[in-house]
């Protein structure tokens, strides 16, 4: 999508709005006892008290209104009577859709007692998204943005997801631009243009590069079950400084 109009700025600010409030309430709650199902209608509580509803479902009847994936799963974690327990980490992605404009946001939450090299491999994919959100401006190479995940996750002994990306958002969950890369795309020559709206989300992980689907075809696991840290927020491309769309 690519903003041309106030209204639609307007819209997408609202939804971002509701994205992140949900997000951040569904956050709060992540404790031990809780189930991942629980959590999950939370969340649509939420979204609906806000006019809003899950785009997951709208797009692609997925079985959750939001995806939650705990320890060894990466994305796509299907909500269940999983209880969550001291110690795991538990990422929540939430897309939310509201008059035909969506939005994209995701964190991933550690439950006490927190270990060093948890927190250590959360702060790589924090700031590696920080840095692709502030070079998301007019003219900068699209594929710029993975390799500056890809150094930031590599400078920390990381590595990064291929076969998982970014994307544009919008108008629909996935929309243009298409395959936005968590490592160097050489072959990708686009060029950021103002007023597009990207979902950045970086995946950063111990070990692993990729995942694989399991059997439902939804859940998507490292091979060698590494965690993987995962944050995400929608962001609007100006000329200038980006505008983050997923905030309160």
């Amino acid at each position: 999508m690519i903003i041309t109009t106030a209204a639609e700025m307007d819209a997408m600010r609202e939804i971002g709005r509701i994205a992140a409030i949900t997000l951040r309430k569904m956050g709060e709650a992540v404790k031990p006892g809780i189930t991942t199902k629980e959590l999950d209608e939370y969340g649509r509580q939420i979204m609906e008290s806000y006019g809003a509803k899950s785009a997951p479902i709208f797009c692609y009847d997925f079985p959750g209104h939001t995806c939650i994936s705990v320890n060894e799963v990466v994305a796509h974690g299907i909500p269940s009577e999983r209880v969550i327990q001291a110690g795991d980490t538990v990422n929540i992605d939430v897309s939310a859709v509201k008059d035909g404009f969506f939005s994209d946001t995701a964190s991933t939450f550690a439950v006490p007692p927190v270990k060093h090299n948890t927190e250590k491999l959360f702060a790589c994919c924090l700031t590696a998204l920080d840095k692709a959100i502030a070079a998301a401006r007019d003219g900068f190479p699209l594929n710029e943005l993975g390799l500056i995940v890809e150094k930031e996750a590599h400078k920390q002994g990381y590595k990064t997801i291929r076969n998982l990306c970014g994307h544009g958002v919008g108008h629909s969950l996935h929309d243009d631009p298409e395959s936005i890369y968590n490592y160097h795309e050489k072959r990708d020559k686009r060029l950021l243009k103002s007023g597009m709206v990207l979902a950045i989300e970086p995946f950063v992980s111990e070990g692993d590069d990729y995942v694989l689907e399991e059997n439902d075809g939804w859940t998507l696991k490292t091979p060698h079950n590494n965690r993987v840290a995962q944050f995400e927020h929608t962001v609007v491309v100006t000329d200038g400084e980006p505008i983050i769309l997923t905030i309160e």
